[in-house]
């Protein structure tokens, strides 16, 4: 259900914005945003305000500046906070500005995604859209701001400032935004896959090499903890032609974060992009902030991100399987043992990682598997089992002419494939991975981006982009302390692939701990087992929590978050049918969380109300935490029943809730 409608602005309108009114008109529709009506009257001192269940955005004309600011239940999310962009020829747009239209509307819809944390997302929000003039320049833009019960969101519309025959180019230099927290915030910076530093707003470490972007800035998502106890996430969605956003302290303003657009790739590498050039009308990525009046709710509103995308566009996915991977060892027996024990573990893909066509930092084909592999049979194998295969394929060995190296993938029967050292950053290399996703769609393949790529909700517009990295992973033996910060801040903003390991030696966390991470994370494309191969696992007694992965799936018709608090604990339910999968994971101080299990269900047609609880607990706890056992066991309960779930230090549990 969608409603729109204009409204007048206080003064007169000026003879400039009657003339242009049938062009305003145009370019809004060119943009995608809707009708528009001949122009309304404007003025210097204006505001707008898009409201839903108990969330606003405010933009408002003060003194001819644009700003904005957002509540939450009346208290505070981000202060006032400017509005603008600044061009290449160096006109600020949002400094001297009229308002010329106001539109309004509320839209109401559901969508089914191909796969995710819910079988079904719901977009409620309220929208309000200026139209503008630079009152120096004459040029005309437009702002959105839309209000979610999950958050809000803002972006920029360059409207079309050529004629019926000539395309206007537009040079973007800057971004001007700003995220004006409350006093007494704190954010969680991070940056490439540095571990997440608690700091105020203000005070950002200075990163950066002489050939990165340098300064205190952090990557997104950014999650702020503010002092009403309220958590904002900052993300961005619908990054298409356009530079990654990164957010900087400001000098003298110690609550105030900064847009900056990259101008080198994250990893170094690549022509560094002071600019981008864009053609009108042109909509800039959404600036979303997901809100939780609790840190739990917070974790539950992340869809934001995916309504804020362009919807799906491939009109046949029912070759797109999420699933759980196996990384095998770099031979043909490796392979043909990878398979069958993907085929008894549940497991739906194995892979071939970096080395299986030859050194991945001077081999530039990635045509020739080295002789260890036979891959022609290692795949035939794997197909004839119901198991796909994966091949990892560094950026220095994915040419330009990606359409005939996926084609060739395709053509051998492969699966998917996992890009290595992606270098995410500048206009050149969104367009490089975005055009990666779409080539991967036409030979259906799958696509995993490693590295330092960030999300940004496209993998609802290409859902075979199932995953991608962009953190801290087990291959750095992160902290408990940073595992229970991710499902608050990384994973806010779209799919993680985070390794999970159990059993390894390099993790400061307990085995029960790493086995939460499959229903605590969101990741659709689950690698298990990680630096492990097929005979350590033989001896099945040795290792009680294989049923939970042999069990566990990827993808979910609905997930609940039932507690936690960032840096510190969290416990996520999803439901797969009618089971239910509960993780629980601790920082480096044991606790115990009472969680009622009121989300099951209570005597419905699948059900008699009564679940069976099989329990993968912390043992006694040992040596180093890796070495904690895993202790399994069996209750009845129902949603009337409060489970008390005892953690060890860095420990967890993993709970699958079966209908009696």
């Amino acid at each position: 259900m969608r409603t729109a409608g204009d409204q007048d602005q206080p003064g007169a309108l000026s003879r400039r914005g009657v003339l242009k009114g049938a062009a305003v008109t145009a370019g809004l529709a060119a943009a995608g945003l809707g009708a528009a009506r001949p122009a309304h009257a404007a003025d210097a001192a204006v505001g707008a305000t898009a409201r839903m269940g108990g969330t606003a955005i405010t933009m408002s004309v003060v003194g001819g500046a644009l700003q904005w600011s957002a509540t939450r239940n009346g208290r505070t999310v981000i202060d006032t906070s400017a509005l603008g962009l600044r061009l290449g020829d160096g006109t600020v747009l949002g400094s001297d500005v009229t308002v010329t239209r106001n539109q309004y509307g509320t839209v109401h819809d559901t969508w089914s995604p191909v796969y995710g944390r819910n079988a079904s997302v719901t977009d409620l929000y309220q929208e309000q859209r200026w139209t503008l003039r630079d009152n120096a320049s004459g040029i005309r833009f437009g702002v959105q701001i839309r209000a979610y019960r999950t958050g809000v969101a803002l972006r920029y519309v360059l409207l079309d400032q050529g004629t019926a025959t000539t395309a206007t180019t537009v040079t973007i230099a800057d971004e001007l935004t700003t995220f004006v927290f409350p006093d007494d915030t704190t954010v969680y910076s991070a940056r490439d896959e540095d571990a997440y530093t608690p700091v105020a707003p203000g005070s950002i470490p200075v990163t950066g090499t002489s050939s990165t972007d340098q300064g205190p800035l952090t990557d997104l998502p950014l999650t702020a903890a503010l002092a009403s106890g309220y958590l904002a996430c900052v993300c961005e969605s619908s990054r298409v032609n356009y530079p990654r956003l990164m957010l900087s302290s400001v000098a003298g303003q110690p609550g105030t974060l900064s847009a900056f657009l990259m101008e080198h790739t994250a990893r170094g590498t690549g022509p560094v992009e002071t600019t981008s050039t864009v053609s009108t009308p042109f909509a800039t990525p959404w600036r979303a902030v997901v809100i939780g009046a609790t840190h739990a709710e917070l974790v539950d509103n992340a869809e934001l991100v995916l309504n804020l995308a362009p919807a799906n566009v491939l009109t046949d996915t029912s070759w797109i399987r999420p699933g759980k991977v196996f990384r095998c060892e770099l031979s043909t027996a490796a392979g043909l043992a990878g398979v069958d024990f993907a085929v008894a573990r549940g497991i739906d893909y194995i892979e071939y990682d970096a080395g299986w066509y030859g050194p991945e930092f001077t081999t530039t084909d990635a045509t020739t598997p080295i002789a260890a592999i036979d891959l022609p049979s290692v795949i035939s194998y794997a197909t004839s089992k119901g198991i796909g295969v994966f091949l990892y394929v560094n950026r220095l060995a994915l040419s330009d002419d990606a359409d005939a190296l996926f084609g060739l993938y395709k053509g051998w029967g492969v699966s998917g494939i996992k890009l290595g050292f992606i270098n995410d950053g500048t206009q050149t290399m969104t367009d490089q991975i975005t055009g990666w996703a779409e080539t991967a769609a036409k030979y259906r393949l799958l696509i995993d981006m490693h590295d330092d790529v960030r999300p940004f909700g496209y993998e609802r517009t290409y859902p075979n982009w199932i995953s991608l990295e962009g953190v801290r992973g087990n291959e750095q033996s992160p902290t408990a302390t940073h595992n229970v910060t991710l499902p608050f801040s990384r994973n806010i903003g779209g799919p993680i692939d985070y390794t999970i390991c159990y059993g390894q030696s390099r993790d400061k966390t307990t085995n029960a701990h790493q086995m939460a991470m499959a229903a605590v994370y969101y990741q659709p494309l689950n690698f298990l087992f990680w630096y492990d191969k097929p005979s350590k696992y033989a001896n099945t007694a040795n290792w009680p929590g294989l049923p939970w992965f042999n069990a566990i799936p990827t993808t979910w018709d609905e997930s609940r978050t039932l507690a936690g608090s960032i840096g510190e604990y969290v416990a996520v339910a999803r439901r797969d049918g009618s089971t239910w999968y509960l993780g629980a994971m601790t920082n480096e101080t044991a606790r115990t969380l009472s969680i009622p299990l009121s989300f099951l269900d209570n005597g419905n047609s699948e059900t008699s109300g009564t679940y069976t609880a099989t329990v993968y607990a912390d043992g006694a706890p040992g040596t180093s935490p890796f070495r904690t056992p895993v202790v399994v066991s069996t209750q009845t309960v129902t949603s009337e029943t409060t489970l008390d779930v005892a953690m060890a230090s860095a420990g967890g549990q993993a709970i699958i809730l079966t209908p009696a």
